[in-house]
């Protein structure tokens, strides 16, 4: 009987230092390897909204993932083990979208016994709680951890100062 070359699983998910569950490495996994696709109920944006609208606004728990601006995977509906991966500032892996679904892939090698991360970069509103940072705040443990799972804030655009077209003055006399 032939033997089967199945490889061993490459992750499991355990409870995690940085929050919750995460997702561990079983084995050694190299760089641009995909590791999981990101599975859920696939909804719209304004459905995705009403599931969790009665959530208060200091929870930062979520299982939503943009795919685009029509969809929405949530996790927490019909998900696999991608959800419980956890954010990071250094991350070792990211998101990627291919015929509108998600997969996870590692960005650098990634040893045995790792935990996995991502950034998730989590977009901003106008009508976000004062303390928004302080909501969805990092526990990544990274040395340049920005402090938050939420995109950076953009920088305010500065005004040009007006150019005079490159021409010089005559001077007359």
């Amino acid at each position: 009987m032939k033997k089967s070359a199945r490889r061993a699983p490459m992750i499991e998910v355990r409870h995690s230092p940085i929050h919750g569950f995460g997702v561990f490495a079983l084995r050694r996994i190299r760089k641009g390897t995909a590791i999981i696709e990101y599975l859920g109920e696939r909804v719209s944006h304004a459905e995705a909204d009403a599931r969790y609208e009665d959530k208060t606004e200091d929870d930062n728990h979520t299982f939503l993932f943009t795919v685009d601006s029509k969809t929405v995977i949530d996790g927490g509906v019909g998900g696999n083990e991608g959800r419980y991966i956890n954010h990071g500032c250094e991350p070792n892996c990211e998101s990627s979208v291919a015929d509108k679904r998600i997969f996870i892939e590692a960005i650098r090698t990634i040893q045995k016994g790792e935990e996995l991360a991502y950034d998730y970069q989590i977009g901003r509103d106008v009508d976000d709680a004062p303390n928004v940072d302080e909501i969805f705040a990092c526990r990544c443990g990274a040395q340049n951890c920005r402090g938050s799972m939420l995109a950076p804030a953009k920088a305010p655009r500065k005004r040009r100062a007006r150019r005079t077209a490159g021409r010089a003055k005559r001077k007359t006399h």
